[in-house]
Formats: C-alpha cells, sequence, structure tokens
C-alpha cells in the first residue's frame, strides 16, 4: 500500500520501548514488523543525546572545580531529564498514530468516510515526529549550553549528545515530510512544514558544537 509507505512507521509489533529492554526493542526494530521504524528511531535517538546531557552535568555538578557553572549545569541536567521523558513518549505516540493510519487504510473502499479518516489519521502521525523535532533542538541548545563549564573528562560526551539529537532531528523531519506528502489539506501542510522549518535549523548549532568538541582533540 504506497501510501501506507509515506508515513511515521512506529507502532505495530514493536509495544512502547519505556516497557521492553533495549535488546527487545531492537530486535522489534530490526524484525519484518513494520514497526517499530523510523519514527520511533529518531524519539530515541534525542532521547539518548538527552541522557548524556544528563550523564555530562551529572559528572560535573558538585566539583569544586566547576563550582562557577553549578546552577547551570543543574538547570540543564533537569531540562534533559524532562525531554528524555518526552521524547520516549513521542515515540508511544508515534506507535498509536502508525496505528490509526493502520486502521483507517483497513476501512472498505466504498465508505465515503475512508478518505476523510486515512488524512486526518495521516495529519495525526506527522504531529509525533514534529515534537520530536522540537524536543531534539532543545537537546542541541543544551550539548551547546554546556560545552564551556562541563567536566573536561567527559568533553567528548557532549559532542556526541549534539550529533545523537542531530541524527534525531534529521530523521524527525523525513518522518514528518513523508507524512506531509500524503496530505491533501494545502494550508495544513503549509502549517506544519513552517513549524518543522523552525525546529531543523538546529543542525547548523550541532555541527558547530560537534566541531568545537572535535577540535580539542584535533593532532
Amino acid at each position: 500500500m504506497p501510501s501506507m509507505a509515506g508515513i511515521s512507521t512506529a507502532g505495530i509489533g514493536g509495544g512502547d520501548v519505556r516497557n521492553q529492554s533495549i535488546g527487545d526493542w531492537l530486535d522489534a526494530l530490526g524484525s519484518s514488523a513494520p514497526a517499530p521504524g523510523g519514527g520511533a528511531a529518531a524519539a530515541l535517538l534525542v532521547a539518548v543525546g538527552a541522557s548524556l546531557i544528563e550523564m555530562v552535568t551529572n559528572l560535573t555538578i558538585g566539583k569544586p572545580r566547576y563550582a562557577e557553572h553549578e546552577e547551570r549545569m543543574i538547570r540543564a541536567r533537569d531540562d534533559a531529564a524532562r525531554i528524555r521523558a518526552a521524547a520516549l513518549r513521542a515515540s508511544a505516540d508515534d506507535e498509536r498514530a502508525f496505528d490509526s493510519v493502520a486502521a483507517a487504510y483497513k476501512i472498505p473502499r466504498d465508505d465515503p468516510g475512508r478518505s476523510a479518516a486515512i488524512q486526518e489519521a495521516t495529519a495525526n502521525a506527522a504531529r509525533p515526529p514534529l515534537r520530536t523535532a522540537e524536543l531534539a533542538a532543545q537537546v542541541i541548545a543544551l550539548a551547546a549550553d554546556i560545552r564551556e563549564g562541563s567536566n573536561v573528562n567527559v568533553a567528548s560526551d557532549v559532542g556526541v549528545a549534539a550529533s545523537s539529537a542531530r541524527a534525531g532531528l534529521e530523521s524527525a523531519a523525513i518522518n514528518v515530510e513523508v507524512n506531509l506528502a500524503a496530505l491533501h489539506d494545502a494550508d495544513l501542510v503549509r502549517t506544519l512544514a513552517e513549524e518543522l522549518a523552525k525546529h531543523v535549523t538546529a543542525a547548523t548549532a550541532a555541527d558547530t558544537t560537534i566541531q568545537r568538541v572535535r577540535a580539542r582533540f584535533a593532532r
């Protein structure tokens, strides 16, 4: 079903990542089941980035050498914890959105409400990855904020956090765009595309953070 291939593929067969081991979830991701897929993977990448921010700040907070940055690190840690939880919720939301689209496509073709149901479900399927893109941009901002003043022994992890969030951002954008391509409502497509565009600009900031982190180790 070509239009089914044009939606965020998180859902059928995988289950909520919050209720699984990483190994089990990756087994489901690698299986022939249509989901979890790109939408869920994007959200998990963002959660990984947020977790790395938490790790770096936790290894900085309480150390006399970094006392002047303590308040900033605490704020970043708390924000990252919130983002991590939100990213995992976005993964679960993406799963439910996929299920709704799949259900819409099962409506008999002669049902006059089928097309509208598919359009509504597809529009809803664009929203979890859009939220994921927003969260990815937030992680990228945190990585830039803590790059200076965090524990030098985990400087590389700041770069990995930015890199993970950047990958999640780009992956989420792909999932939004593939859903938008299947929508007929031009005004809605424009609105959602404009919102996405606000988030994807964070990729530049991620690149800057990654480059500056790597420059510290260049020889």
